[in-house]
Order: C-alpha cells, then sequence, then structure tokens
C-alpha cells in the first residue's frame, strides 16, 4: 500500500489500477478493509476500527484517494466534496490529438448499472447528469496525446465517457472505444493530485501521486 499522507483525520492513497476502493459483488478485499487492518496494526486499536470512504474511481484507475479516519472528518470531506472544495486534477493518456489543445467539455451523463456504462443523454432526460471538464494538452506523441483535466462535477465514468464521445478514449479502455487493452488490464487515468483545505486544522493540504513510466516518457526531462 502507497500512502501518501497521513494524520490523524485523513489517509490518502495512492491506489494501483485494479485494485477496489470498497467492497463490491467481486468480494475482492477493498482499499477500505486493508486500511482499517494496516490502521489496527500500527496503533494497536482494539476492536472495530473506522475508515470512511471519502470518494471512489473506478477500479482500472490508478491514483489518488482520501480515506477519512474519523466519523467527523468524513462528514466535513464529504461536504466539502458535495460544495467542490476539494480539487482533483487527473492525467490521461488518449488515442490521436484533440482538436483543441484546451477546451470545456460538457454533456449530459446517464449510467446504465447493468452494463457498468455511462452513456450521452439528452438534457431533457430527467436521470440525465450536466457533466462538465476542462482539458489541456500537456504533451503530444505519434499515436497518444497526455492531458491534464480537471473535474468541475463528479460523475460515474464521466472522464471516460467525455473523452470517447469527442472520439479521443482512454488508453487501454475498451469499454469506451479503445483499440487495445492495457498489459496490467488498467487505462492510463491517473488521479494525479488533490488539494483542498484541511477539515480539522484549517491547513492546505496538496499533494500528487508519482507518475508511471508510461507518463514519465511524454513529459520532458
Amino acid at each position: 500500500m502507497d500512502i501518501i499522507y497521513e494524520d490523524n483525520h485523513i489517509l490518502i492513497v495512492n491506489k494501483k489500477p485494479g485494485e477496489i476502493v470498497q467492497g463490491d459483488k467481486t468480494g475482492d478485499k477493498p482499499l477500505s478493509e486493508i486500511l482499517k487492518e494496516y490502521l489496527k496494526e500500527k496503533y494497536n486499536k482494539p476492536g472495530n476500527v473506522f475508515c470512511g470512504v471519502v470518494h471512489r474511481i473506478d477500479r482500472p484507475v490508478g491514483g489518488l484517494v482520501i480515506f477519512a479516519r474519523t466519523s467527523k472528518a468524513l462528514e466535513r470531506l464529504n461536504s466539502m466534496l458535495r460544495n467542490h472544495e476539494i480539487h482533483k486534477t487527473y492525467l490521461a493518456l488518449v488515442e490521436g490529438a484533440p482538436k483543441n489543445e484546451k477546451a470545456t467539455l460538457t454533456n449530459y451523463l446517464k449510467s446504465n448499472q447493468k452494463l457498468n456504462k455511462t452513456f450521452l443523454a439528452d438534457e431533457n432526460d430527467p436521470e440525465a447528469k450536466k457533466s462538465v471538464l476542462d482539458y489541456e494538452t500537456v504533451a503530444k506523441g505519434e499515436r497518444y496525446t497526455l492531458l491534464k483535466i480537471k473535474l468541475r462535477t463528479g460523475r460515474k465514468h464521466q472522464i471516460r465517457a467525455q473523452l470517447s464521445a469527442i472520439g479521443h478514449p482512454i488508453k487501454g479502455d475498451l469499454k469506451y472505444g479503445a483499440r487495445r487493452s492495457n498489459p496490467d488490464g488498467g487505462i492510463s487515468l491517473l488521479s494525479y493530485q488533490i488539494d483542498f483545505i484541511h477539515p480539522v486544522s484549517k491547513l492546505p493540504v496538496a499533494v500528487e501521486a508519482e507518475l508511471p513510466q508510461e507518463f514519465k516518457k511524454f513529459l520532458p526531462e
């Protein structure tokens, strides 16, 4: 487990592609349970240990995830998330090169739980949710482009669906139209930076995930 930040109220973990944040129908052990075991052992805590999930990232996605060590921190962080006070930046390797090097994408999205997939929908659809993100080009290669993405809304599979909709699916993301899978079964999307004001200390918290090699090679030395 790669713990990037830890204090009495918060843990921030750099999740590997393939790991799950919270328990699901697969029955695989989630990070939330692994962290409970870690906290129990490290601090010699008796009984049940609290570890609240503040937000999730998809199983094939790597990068930063916030967990709360206290119910007070969880409540405050959830409120901050709703009020867009937790700022998340992603990096994505996409197929091809978007026509605009920098743009805001606005779509209405609707999730199909059975298919575990998100689709573009009509804005008049009562189940559709307005979804907005900003992207800018960081670097270009022959077949792929590295984008920096800031979310204005947090919808299920939002980045994956919106980039696919403009014809530039994320590398390895077969579900959303990528040509081939990645060797590790993950997709080339990274929860790269998180910054917010600590809900208890009120001090700024800013963390970055280490870049995987496939991202590093797109950046100048």
